[in-house]
């Protein structure tokens, strides 16, 4: 039985007719889904973020190359991993792309069956990323909800402070801390105080907690 592929689009974007037409063939006999562009303008115009997938972009292209692209894309916090391809490669233009967080730098003529690994390579790791980045989103939105005094409880949790402690602090009485952490633990979707805490500092929301 055939392994499904996940949903993906495969951008491509070369200048030249020949390489997109026999590439988006090559792609197209694969299963996958390609779009090709003869500029990095035309891209621009036309990418929509909904599916995961990946872009194979040529370096030198008449107008805006392959380099400035991906600039403009890091600018807008498009983060569609990149497989560059070129028919004159050079060290610096290689450099400057991985820098900017390109995912491969394929040289003209390349061996198809590399290029088709790099993209299954880079559509799981856009599938990951896109599922990290909702995750996140959805701890911070977890976050959100909690009202002044939770966030002072999930403070004094994350600093280790046990209930009689918070109580303590707070002056309050140790019913009333056990109450709050536990709409701490409901709102925030964690089994326990160990989960909790990684779920805080794994999501970037350590200062805000400690902050509150």
């Amino acid at each position: 039985m055939a392994t499904k592929l996940p949903l993906a689009m495969i951008y491509l974007v070369d200048d030249e007719f020949f390489i997109r037409d026999s590439l988006s063939l090559l792609i197209a006999s694969t299963g996958r889904m390609v779009k090709s562009f003869e500029s990095a303008a035309d891209f621009l115009d036309d990418y929509t973020p909904e599916l995961p997938g990946c872009l194979i972009l040529d370096v030198h292209m008449p107008g805006m190359d392959g380099l400035e692209l991906q600039e403009k894309l890091n600018e807008r916090n498009i983060n569609i991993p990149i497989i560059f391809i070129s028919g004159n490669a050079d060290i610096p233009d290689s450099a400057k792309a991985f820098r900017a967080g390109a995912l491969d730098f394929l040289e003209k003529p390349f061996d198809n069956r590399i290029l088709l690994e790099r993209i299954d390579e880079a559509i799981q790791k856009d599938i990951k990323s896109r599922a990290q980045t909702l995750e996140k989103q959805k701890i911070q939105d977890c976050y959100k909800r909690l009202t002044s005094r939770e966030k002072e409880v999930l403070r004094l949790i994350i600093q280790s402070h046990s209930n009689k402690e918070a109580a303590e602090i707070l002056n309050v009485s140790h019913r009333t801390i056990d109450a709050h952490r536990a709409r701490v633990m409901e709102k925030m979707q964690a089994e326990n105080a160990a989960a909790l805490v990684t779920m805080v500092m794994s999501h970037d929301l350590l200062n805000k907690a400690v902050n509150a």
